[in-house]
C-alpha cells in the first residue's frame, strides 16, 4: 500500500469522481492475495459513462483478468474527459499504488486529451515512434508524410517507458514510467482494448512486476438460482480451497462464478477436476456453460439445433424483448423461423392471420399454437400482456407450445415493467425451454 499523503486527502476532499465499481467483480471470503500481489488503480474516462450513456465494462473486465496474475485492483473510478479531471485522478490513484491503468482518450479526435494528460502528469515527454507511424502509414497506404494530422499525434509514444501494439485499431496503448510508479493508457473501445491486455500487457507487466502466468482456472455459468443460494450451497457442500480465488457477476437473473488457482500446474488441475466434480453433482441442473463465454441465448439455440428443431416467438408484454435478445447468438439464424411482436393480443391474433369475435381477448396458449403453425416450427413460445395484480406487482402469462403440440402455460410476476425486469422475464423463458430440451 502506497503511503498516505497530501495528495490522498486531496482527491478525498475533491470527491467529485471516487465511485467503486468493484461490484460486479464480488469475491467470497475465501478469496485472499497473496503477500506478493501487486496493488493496481484503474482510471476509466469517458463524459459519456458519467452520463449514463454506457456501462462501464473495463473494470470487470480487468479485475477479472489481472488478479489470476497476483495483481490485486485496490479501487476505480471514473472521470471526465477534462486534463484537469484526469490528473486529480492520476494523483489519488497513484499515492494509493505502484500501478495505474487508464482507459479511454487516445483516438484521434480533439477531446482525446489522455496522451497530453499524462504527458504533463509525468513530465514524460511524448516522441513519434517511427515504427507506429511506418505501421500508421502502410494501414492508410499514404507515404508517412501524407498522414493526416490527428492520425500522426497518435503515433506519439513516451520517451522513458514503451508502447502496446494494437491489432484492431490505430491507438497503441502507452506505458509512462517513472522512478515510483507506472501508468498505462489503453484504448477505450472493448474489441481494442481486451486484445491489447491479453496479448501486449501481460507479457509487459510480468516483466516488470514478475507477475505469473493466468493460473488454472474453471468458470461456470448458472441460471434459476440466486447467487447467495450458490454460495450457500458450495459452503455446505464443495469447501472452498484456501488459496482459492473466487470472482462472481449477476445480471438478468444469470450468475457467473469463476475459480483459480494461482499456477496451472498438473497438481492444481487435478485439484480443480475434484472441485469442479462437486460443483456439478450439487448445482448440475443450474449450469447452462462451463466456460466465459457461452451465453443462455447460445446454449439454447444449440440445444434446438442439436435436435434439428425450430422456434417461434409471439411477444406483446416482452415487446420483441427476447427476440432481440436471441439476434446475432450462434445458430439463431438456423433455428429461429418467426419472431411477431404486437402491442395487444387482438394484434398480435390478426398479424398470425386470424380474425377475433368482438370482445374475445385470444388466449396466450392459443397465440403460441397460431405462431407455431403460421411459421411451421417445432417449439413457440408466446409472452401476453403484462396485467398489474396488486397495487406495486405486475405479472405476464407465457406459454410454451412443443413438438407434440401439448402447450403449457403460466403466469410469471414480475418486478417492474423496464428493462430489468424483461431482462429477468427472457432468461426465466430461456430457461424453461433449456430445461424442455436437456
Amino acid at each position: 500500500m502506497r503511503r498516505n499523503n497530501a495528495a490522498v486527502r486531496h482527491a478525498l476532499f475533491w470527491g467529485l469522481f471516487l465511485i467503486p465499481s468493484l461490484a460486479l467483480a464480488q469475491t467470497t471470503p475465501a478469496e485472499k492475495p497473496a503477500e506478493s500481489a501487486v496493488d493496481y488503480m484503474i482510471v476509466v474516462t469517458g463524459r459519456e459513462l458519467l452520463a449514463g450513456a454506457y456501462a462501464d465494462g473495463h473494470t470487470f473486465f480487468l479485475t477479472k483478468t489481472l488478479r489470476p496474475l497476483g495483481l490485486q485492483c485496490v479501487g476505480s473510478m471514473c472521470v471526465d474527459d477534462k486534463p484537469a479531471d484526469i490528473q486529480t485522478a492520476l494523483r489519488f490513484a497513484t499515492a494509493r499504488a505502484d500501478l495505474v491503468i487508464l482507459t479511454g482518450g487516445l483516438g484521434p479526435t480533439d477531446n482525446d486529451i489522455t496522451r497530453e494528460a499524462l504527458r504533463d502528469f509525468t513530465g514524460i515527454a511524448l516522441r513519434e515512434e517511427p515504427d507506429v507511424l511506418a505501421a500508421m502509414a502502410k494501414r492508410f497506404n499514404v507515404p508517412p508524410a501524407e498522414l493526416r494530422a490527428n492520425l500522426r499525434r497518435q503515433t506519439q509514444t513516451p520517451a522513458r517507458g514503451t508502447y502496446l501494439k494494437n491489432a484492431g485499431g490505430t491507438a497503441v496503448g502507452l506505458v509512462f514510467e517513472t522512478p515510483t510508479d507506472v501508468v498505462v493508457a489503453l484504448p477505450g473501445p472493448p474489441r481494442e482494448l481486451q486484445p491489447m491486455v491479453r496479448d501486449e500487457l501481460i507479457p509487459y507487466l510480468s516483466r516488470k512486476f514478475g507477475t505469473h502466468s493466468p493460473g488454472a482456472s474453471i468458470a461456470f455459468r448458472f441460471v434459476g438460482l440466486g447467487q447467495s443460494q450458490i454460495d450457500q450451497t458450495l459452503k455446505d457442500h464443495v469447501p472452498l480451497p484456501a488459496d482459492l480465488i473466487t470472482s462472481s457477476q449477476f445480471e438478468g437473473g444469470r450468475v457467473d462464478f469463476t475459480f483459480s488457482l494461482p499456477h496451472d500446474t498438473p497438481e492444481n488441475q487435478a485439484r480443480l477436476r475434484e472441485f469442479k466434480a462437486g460443483i456439478v453433482k450439487h448445482l448440475g441442473d443450474f449450469i447452462y456453460a462451463q466456460d466465459e463465454t457461452t451465453s443462455l441465448e447460445t446454449h439454447v439455440m444449440r440445444l434446438l439445433e442439436a435436435r434439428e428443431a425450430t422456434l417461434t416467438l409471439a411477444e406483446i408484454g416482452s415487446g420483441g424483448t427476447l427476440a432481440s435478445a436471441l439476434n446475432g447468438a450462434d445458430g439463431t439464424h438456423r433455428v429461429l423461423v418467426g419472431a411477431y411482436v404486437a402491442p395487444t393480443a387482438e394484434n398480435l391474433h390478426r398479424m398470425l392471420g386470424h380474425s377475433a369475435q368482438p370482445g374475445e381477448e385470444p388466449k396466450t396458449d392459443s397465440l403460441a399454437c397460431e405462431a407455431a403453425a403460421t411459421a411451421a416450427s417445432h417449439w413457440a413460445i408466446a409472452v401476453g400482456e403484462i396485467r398489474r395484480d396488486t397495487a406495486s406487482g405486475f405479472s405476464v402469462e407465457v406459454a410454451l407450445r412443443g413438438p407434440d403440440e401439448r402447450v403449457e402455460s403460466r403466469r410469471i410476476g414480475l418486478s417492474g415493467t423496464g428493462e430489468s425486469a424483461r431482462a429477468r422475464l427472457v432468461t426465466e423463458l430461456l430457461d424453461q425451454l433449456r430445461r424442455k430440451l436437456r
